[in-house]
């Protein structure tokens, strides 16, 4: 697939210089390789630590790199230079340095590929591409097409840990007190004697820290099995740089490799025959990125053998969701069976019976929506330092959870985001002034406006004036905000969608007015009248009893999130029902 794709820029006169971003040079190297086997041609480039190339036909760019302001110039870059741009492992693209190239430059089509966009540990990568998703194809699709091997994945009771006695904060177990509990010598013959089960030629084993990954090579060279630990930072005794790891596990003078983190994307060893899951994984992403590591297919591999050391850790439940590729739905949250889950075909699932006993009591304890709302918020305060504003949460939130609250008023926290955080203790000073002024019913007012367009936004934003917020607004403010709104990024495809203004790129300022005058005025003054009114010699106008707030910095703050929550909320919404 992704072949074609750079076939198809290569073929597109439109296309004629191309930048392929990526945050490893192997993957570079990779992606280099796949251009070249389409097409012959040494008008190639890299951009990266030691290599700097520019003016070429094609560029291949370390993130790292290019990414940094420094280089993000117009002597060496133009805006415009590259007329299409591939993010390669797009997940990571709300990094700053993915930040910086997505900002700077301005392609004519930009395509990020990632096998696992959805994260609990993250931050939304659909909010970052407006939820625009041209292609998909999941896990069970790949396998069933014949593009993956199978997996036979079997769940092995590990009563070694008792992760109740792991201290667990923000959303995850201490790292000290959990590398502690992994690294116990019954736990080391648990996993030995189900390596020894299975023949296995490479293996990668995921651990949970550095000295986990030291003990587990230590461990298994002691047994007589050739292995490494691979990380970054200090080496120890038994680690390898990743290059030589993987050059040694290719040439056979390896048999395992033990690492954290290191290996979860970017690997590209097409016969590694089984991973070992020797840390708790809650996370879709990093579950479905180790699991990927070992399905590429390879002349005699057959399947690709999992083996997943699962204790009474939180959220293991989840497991047979991550495995089936499905999303969890809340309303069977709580009380679902192990055959509720179709795998894909020709793959094997096979859990100790102990740990189906786990994941039913767990299923059966599953906190009540309002309270997952809370430790999600906690989860993500923690993890960012401070106090989510609506996008932050709404980027970060668990996409099921979201999913079960968006159309209920009562436990949509986004419908009065102020009263939420009134809830939580964490209103600022000033904000408890804004919760009693007509400022605050203003926010409810936008947290809530209907839209099936998005055209009462960039109405809103003329007001709003860049944090200089205006009692009133002229023809200009309007023609300007709405030029601007829908020339940037994905505004324009309600526009492009919708017969009667698919040509809004060549109006001129009459009919842009005309559009604010027909649809969000009329509608807001309908309404909403208790906060718009009309005003001779303006356009619009707000009701007076909103000049006390306008000044206030936190009503400018929740003006400017709510709407930014609305657009992100209403791209979301449209790719969801649409798909």
């Amino acid at each position: 697939g992704v072949g074609k794709t750079y076939l198809a820029a290569f073929d597109s006169e439109q296309y004629k210089k191309i930048l392929y971003v990526a945050h490893r040079e192997e993957i570079l190297r990779q992606a280099a390789q796949s251009f070249y086997n389409i097409r012959k041609s040494d008008n190639y480039g890299f951009f990266t630590g030691k290599q700097k190339d520019t003016g070429k036909a094609v560029i291949f760019a370390l993130v790292q790199s290019i990414g940094k302001e420094k280089y993000l110039r117009s002597d060496l870059f133009d805006q415009e230079y590259f007329d299409y741009i591939i993010i390669d492992e797009f997940h990571h693209a709300v990094a700053n340095n993915y930040l910086n190239i997505i900002n700077y430059f301005k392609p004519k089509f930009m395509l990020g590929l990632t096998a696992t966009p959805e994260r609990l540990d993250s931050k939304n990568v659909f909010a970052l591409c407006d939820y625009n998703i041209v292609y998909e194809v999941r896990l069970k699709e790949c396998i069933n097409k014949g593009w993956l091997v199978p997996f036979h994945y079997y769940g092995i009771y590990d009563e070694t840990v008792n992760y109740e006695n792991i201290r667990y904060l923000n959303g995850k177990y201490h790292e000290k007190d959990l590398e502690k509990a992994l690294m116990l010598n019954r736990r080391r013959e648990l996993i030995f004697k189900h390596y020894s089960k299975y023949s296995s030629n490479k293996a990668l084993g995921f651990c949970s820290s550095k000295l986990h990954a030291e003990y587990m090579a230590r461990e298994f060279n002691h047994f007589g099995i050739p292995s490494a630990a691979v990380y970054s930072g200090c080496q120890g005794k038994y680690s390898m740089d990743r290059r030589t790891a993987v050059e040694s596990l290719i040439k056979g003078e390896l048999k395992v490799i033990f690492s954290v983190d290191m290996f979860n994307e970017g690997l590209d060893i097409k016969d590694i025959d089984m991973v070992m899951f020797l840390r708790p994984t809650q996370s879709p992403t990093v579950f479905l990125q180790q699991l990927g590591r070992g399905l590429r297919k390879c002349k005699g591999k057959d399947y690709l053998n999992v083996l997943d050391f699962i204790g009474n850790y939180r959220r293991a439940n989840l497991i047979p969701s991550f495995l089936s590729n499905e999303p969890m739905n809340l309303t069977k949250y709580k009380g679902y069976k192990i055959t509720d889950f179709e795998y894909p075909d020709e793959c094997i699932v096979d859990f100790d019976f102990r740990i189906v006993d786990i994941f039913e009591k767990q299923a059966k304890q599953e906190l009540s929506i309002k309270n997952r709302i809370i430790n999600e918020y906690k989860r993500i305060k923690g993890e960012i330092g401070h106090i989510p504003s609506r996008m932050e949460f709404f980027a970060q939130i668990d996409s099921d959870l979201y999913d079960s609250i968006k159309t209920k008023r009562k436990l949509n926290v986004f419908a009065n985001y102020l009263d939420f955080l009134k809830e939580m203790n964490d209103l600022t000073e000033q904000e408890k002034i804004l919760c009693s002024s007509r400022g605050k019913e203003f926010i409810n007012m936008i947290e809530n406006t209907s839209m099936s367009k998005t055209y009462k936004m960039p109405l809103l934003l003329a007001f709003y004036n860049n944090g200089n917020i205006k009692m009133q607004i002229f023809e200009e403010d309007v023609y300007q905000c709405f030029y601007e709104f829908y020339h940037r990024g994905s505004n324009k495809v309600d526009m492009l969608r919708s017969k009667s203004t698919r040509s809004f790129e060549n109006w001129d300022k009459r009919k842009y007015i005309k559009l604010a005058k027909d649809n969000p005025i009329h509608f807001m003054l309908q309404s909403h009248g208790d906060f718009f009114v009309k005003k001779e010699g303006t356009l619009l106008a707000l009701a007076e009893d909103l000049q006390e707030v306008i000044h206030l910095s936190a009503f400018k703050k929740h003006m400017k999130d709510a709407i930014d929550y609305r657009v992100m909320s209403y791209y979301r919404n449209r790719s969801f029902i649409t798909k």
